[in-house]
């Protein structure tokens, strides 16, 4: 597939702003992510996450957009673009199927402010009408209820869980899928 197109112009809703991550957000990237209640639900490994893996990142997001398979955005404060507030991300993008995955993570500071529903809603309309999606997946672990209800309050219906889907920390984790078709983004 060819590369994954940067969102022209920028995603926003006059609250959030969906953009490309900047070499500059490397402190609030990491500080953000090395937040407990991020390393319990998205980070796989475990050890905590240091600065070189935040570094690492942008050379991984650079490679994964051009080779069309995922594009992973800064969520950031609209009246502060500098200010970050978390991440927005479409992966396993499948032009063929017609598919791909969102997901997000806010950090501490911006938790509590409807953040991470409009970035969701920002990106998966997006994802609809300018990659042509034709199914949205959304994964998350079965503890994570405040993930369940933004993908709930965005439309996404749960389907099911995958028992013992992925390799987690030192073991194996359950993950509840939730999908969304074009024309139930709410």
């Amino acid at each position: 597939m060819a590369e994954l197109p940067f969102p022209d112009p920028e995603l926003g809703d006059g609250f959030v702003l969906l953009r490309p991550w900047r070499e500059q957000d490397g402190p609030q990237r990491f500080a953000g992510f090395s937040d407990e209640l991020c390393r319990r639900f998205s980070w796989p490994r475990v050890e905590p996450p240091t600065e070189r893996d935040v570094l690492g990142a942008y050379e991984r997001d650079e490679r994964e957009r051009l080779a069309g398979q995922s594009l992973n955005l800064a969520v950031a404060d609209a009246a502060d673009p500098a200010r970050v507030w978390g991440a927005a991300s479409v992966y396993d993008v499948s032009a063929a199927d017609g598919r791909a995955a969102v997901g997000y993570w806010v950090a501490p500071w911006a938790r509590g402010r409807g953040v991470a529903t409009r970035s969701l809603r920002l990106l998966a309309a997006w994802t609809f009408e300018g990659l042509g999606v034709q199914r949205l997946e959304l994964t998350c672990e079965p503890a994570n209820v405040a993930s369940a209800r933004v993908a709930q309050r965005c439309g996404f219906v749960r389907e099911g869980v995958l028992r013992s889907h992925v390799r987690f920390k030192d073991g194996r984790r359950d993950t509840v899928v939730y999908g969304l078709l074009p024309g139930e983004l709410t």
